[in-house]
């Protein structure tokens, strides 16, 4: 019978629980041994069951916990085994999910894929790819459309040409007519049947020309009006289309094989109703249906031509024969009359045509830079948007110009050798292309250049048609610089939806010590330690809808080092909306984390010391105060002294000054107010400057010492001097500096003794 759990992790739980009974057992016996004075022995323990019977049921202790262990360890093994099947199933079909999604990313729209009922996500994908290939199809539906137009209309245009280049000989007319038609639409063999209705009474088709196999066939044949399948398609004026043609109906095979053709096209030549010829079109491959249409235009320009070649010969046969025959000339006039009315609908088609390519040309002009040059690179003609995006004003300047003009020199190697091969008739250009304007700017350009031939083959001009791209190719540019620098400065690395792991740049590689080859075998998960896989597991989940992640991770190296990184994990989602992929840029900081871890081991340490600080600032608050307490004291006996000696200084007979360091007067005495005339509250707080004129400090070197706080004043030197006192009297007196400092404070006495003599 298979078991959905795990036997060894049933076994080894239920074994721990069992001695953890046991252990837990024996150190119950082993207390309750001690705390009854009982020797921890057989004897001992038997003894302890006496005194205690409830240790019977506990000696079950064991057996019961590791029995019950079993059951839960099942039933625990029964739901990671279903987790881990669920988990392994839900990768493994989001692994074949983006298979499949990356095979239509890379066009391969046959790719298979078989959703499960409710697998939502897979039918929407198979319904992406099933509208995917609905639209290709349909695109290639298009594109043939177009192809065959642009062969239809290269064609008639073609035969257009042959048609109003060869009118004089109609036996070489219809020979171009029928060889170009079977090599223009594949096919092997052509017959030019033309109608000879000279004698009405006698019509018949005369095949004046025959092409198979690429070589001219001369073969003469008559075939009567109504006769075969020639007459037969005359008669009935439709196309007619065979198949499984037998062998015996062509006459006309290759010298290289009996083989004939299967297929053949029968096309009346008519206009107006009026048949004039059948062309007879064989191939051994079946005729498509565009191809017919096609050559039924021809036909018709064919039967116009013929038509009016037939108008002007019977009006020239007519002309000719107006003198002789007056009555018949009347009849010819008025026929003539009516097969110019005729001619005249055919020139206004021509000119309503003439029209739609003028509306066409001026469309294009509107749209594309439009230029032509001879063979020589020589300028022909250029529109107005040539002109506006090149920055010239005129066509006088770029007229007769080489085109080298617009080229720039570094762009010349490559760009003459694309010159020559067009020059030479080759293939058109088609591409990106850098231009010089006027002023020397670059014009980026989406352009074609293509050989416009003449009649013969041979290069006519070659035609110029481009966009202006300019601004998306700086801007292309400018994107392909950032990347560049991104990939230089930063680890990036791109990963699938499920977290494999796409590409990955250059610093990538160094960082992690990988190579591509080896980046590419690994997926994001891979690159974390087990014990961070829920943190990742958790961001993943994150961006893959939509919420990006900005942050520090701890990634594995190649040699399991443990490195940190901050950076951001970012969605890319496609055209749908849905997340094409998951970029990762970041910067190492593992200094920086390491110094963080630091730093925070630091501040924990900090913390104890300024615990530590706490628990003494206690003792410290005391001490202050009791500090706080003997300052106070000293202050107040300080203040005491200082009282003392003021009143002491009031007293002497000298004037005396004191300042503090910045010059403002801290004390002035009776006596230096009787000396200046001026009172203690006039100048107390103010500076000692004002004592004395601005220039007293310019010739005196003591004086400028005392006034100026920047400078060290003179002291212990008695020096005269002359001062003015506040009513404008000059006095001589003798000035002593002396300087007391207090830690970086200091203070300037100065004791000034009035030595000027009274006559009076």
């Amino acid at each position: 019978m298979q078991h959905n759990y795990s036997k060894g992790f049933v076994i080894r739980i239920s074994l721990i629980t069992f001695v953890i009974g046991l252990v837990f057992l024996v150190v119950l016996m082993f207390v309750q041994a001690l705390m009854q004075n009982i020797a921890f022995t057989g004897a001992g323990i038997a003894q302890l069951h006496k005194h205690s019977p409830v240790f019977y049921l506990l000696d079950a202790l064991p057996i019961i916990l590791a029995v019950a262990s079993v059951f839960i360890a099942r039933f625990v093994s029964r739901v990671q085994n279903e987790a881990k099947d669920f988990t392994e199933k839900e990768t493994t079909h989001q692994r074949k999910l983006y298979r499949f999604v990356q095979k239509l990313k890379e066009g391969d729209i046959e790719a298979d894929f078989s959703p499960d009922e409710n697998d939502v996500l897979g039918k929407a994908i198979v319904n992406l790819r099933d509208t995917l290939k609905q639209s290709k199809e349909e695109e290639a539906a298009r594109r043939k459309e177009d192809e065959q137009r642009s062969w239809t209309a290269e064609g008639l245009a073609k035969f257009g040409e042959i048609l109003r280049t060869q009118k004089d000989d109609v036996e070489e007319l219809t020979y171009l007519i029928i060889s170009n038609l079977v090599k223009y639409v594949d096919a092997n063999q052509g017959g030019f049947y033309l109608l000879d209705d000279t004698d009405p009474g006698d019509r018949f088709f005369n095949l004046t020309a025959c092409y198979a196999y690429e070589r001219r066939k001369y073969a003469d044949s008559r075939v009567d009006w109504g006769e075969g399948l020639v007459g037969a398609c005359a008669l009935e004026k439709q196309t007619t289309v065979l198949k499984k043609v037998p062998d015996s109906y062509l006459k006309i095979t290759s010298g290289l094989g009996t083989a004939n053709p299967k297929n053949i096209a029968l096309i009346p030549l008519k206009v107006n109703d009026e048949v004039h010829g059948v062309l007879e079109i064989a191939s051994f491959q079946p005729f498509d249906q565009h191809r017919i249409d096609f050559i039924e235009k021809v036909a018709e320009s064919i039967a116009s031509t013929i038509s009016n070649t037939k108008i002007n010969i019977r009006t020239a046969k007519l002309l000719k024969e107006s003198q002789e025959q007056a009555e018949i000339l009347q009849a010819q006039e008025e026929q003539m009359r009516q097969n110019m009315e005729e001619l005249q609908a055919t020139q206004e088609e021509a000119a309503r045509q003439a029209e739609k390519f003028i509306s066409f040309t001026n469309s294009v002009n509107h749209t594309l830079i439009r230029a032509e040059y001879d063979v020589n690179g020589v300028l022909l003609y250029a529109n107005t948007k040539f002109l506006n995006k090149l920055e010239y004003s005129s066509n006088s300047e770029v007229e007769g110009k080489h085109i080298s003009m617009f080229i720039n020199k570094k762009d010349r190697v490559w760009f003459d050798e694309i010159w020559e091969s067009l020059a030479k008739g080759g293939h058109h250009f088609e591409g990106d292309m850098k231009h010089v304007t006027k002023s020397g700017k670059d014009l980026w350009t989406i352009a074609t250049y293509t050989c416009v031939r003449n009649p013969n083959g041979g290069v006519e001009k070659i035609l110029f048609l481009a966009i202006d791209t300019t601004e998306q190719k700086n801007q292309s540019l400018d994107f392909e610089g950032q990347i560049e620098a991104l990939n230089r400065s930063s680890i990036k690395a791109e990963y699938t939806p499920t977290g494999d792991i796409l590409d990955v740049n250059e610093k990538f590689q160094q960082t992690f010590a990988l190579t591509l080859a080896e980046a590419k075998a690994k997926t994001i998960f891979d690159l974390f330690h087990n014990n961070d896989r829920k943190q990742i597991e958790g961001i993943w989940d994150d961006v893959t809808h939509g919420i990006p992640f900005e942050g520090q991770v701890k990634m594995l190296m190649k040699d399991s080092v443990e490195r940190w990184f901050r950076g951001t994990f970012t969605a890319v989602n496609d055209m749908y909306g849905e997340v094409a992929k998951v970029v990762f840029i970041g910067h190492d900081n593992t200094r920086e984390k390491l110094m963080e871890i630091e730093t925070m081991e630091q501040t924990e340490q900090l913390k104890r010391q300024e615990e530590m600080l706490r628990q003494n600032e206690v003792e410290l608050n005391r001490k202050l105060r009791e500090a706080k307490e003997d300052i106070k004291n000293q202050f107040k006996e300080i203040e005491r002294v200082k009282i003392r000696t003021e009143k002491t200084l009031e007293g002497f007979l000298d004037a005396i000054i004191t300042t503090d360091q910045d010059g403002i007067v801290q004390f002035f005495n009776k006596a230096a107010e009787e000396l200046l005339g001026v009172t203690k509250d006039e100048i107390l707080g103010q500076s000692i400057r004002i004592l004395f004129p601005p220039e007293a400090s310019d010739t005196d070197e003591f004086l400028a010492s005392y006034l100026d706080p920047e400078k060290p004043a003179i002291v212990g030197e008695r020096r005269e001097i002359s001062i003015i006192r506040k009513d404008g009297e000059e006095l001589n007196v003798l000035m002593l500096l002396t300087e007391a400092k207090v830690g970086r404070e200091f203070t300037i006495t100065a004791f000034i003794q009035n030595i000027s003599v009274d006559l009076f």
